[in-house]
């Protein structure tokens, strides 16, 4: 498969844009932006991320028990921008919460969920962390959407 037809024809599957944040073992906060974020199941309540090898989260990620999610909202694309920049994890300017686990949930986004990782499986040049949802909420908002290398609206 040539990779660049590969990452064409998967660029127009629109996706939701989410901010995961773990605490490593110094308790050091950090955070990524996140396309390849699914639900996995309501019983139990499982979602699953993905995490390039590559990232400079992907060691906290690898050790953490507890991540936060935070699903971004339409105004929201500066705070994606700053997280998917790889040398960028700073929170400093931007407002959060801590969770009941104590990761950060973003204040603004249109959800929160607070999850206990149960499982990891290699896949290809990433890792799918598998997580248990403890706690969630929803807020008023349109969510920001990633669609062909770029951000979208939803228009509704």
């Amino acid at each position: 498969m040539d990779p660049d037809l590969f990452r064409s024809v998967l660029g127009r599957f629109a996706t939701g844009v989410v901010v995961v944040t773990a605490r490593d073992a110094a308790g050091r906060d950090h955070g990524m932006t996140v396309s390849a974020f699914s639900s996995v199941s309501l019983d139990p309540p499982l979602v699953l991320i993905c995490v390039g090898h590559d990232a400079t989260i992907y060691d906290p990620l690898m050790s953490a028990t507890s991540l936060g999610v935070s699903i971004l909202a339409s105004h929201q694309e500066a705070c994606s921008r700053r997280f998917a920049d790889h040398e960028e994890e700073s929170f400093e300017g931007i407002g959060y919460a801590r969770g009941e686990a104590g990761v950060l949930l973003l204040d603004e986004a249109t959800a929160h969920l607070e999850c206990r990782v149960v499982d990891r499986h290699e896949a290809g040049d990433h890792t799918i962390l598998v997580a248990l949802v403890e706690r969630a909420a929803a807020f008023e908002g349109r969510p920001l959407l990633y669609y062909r290398g770029g951000y979208a609206r939803l228009e509704r």
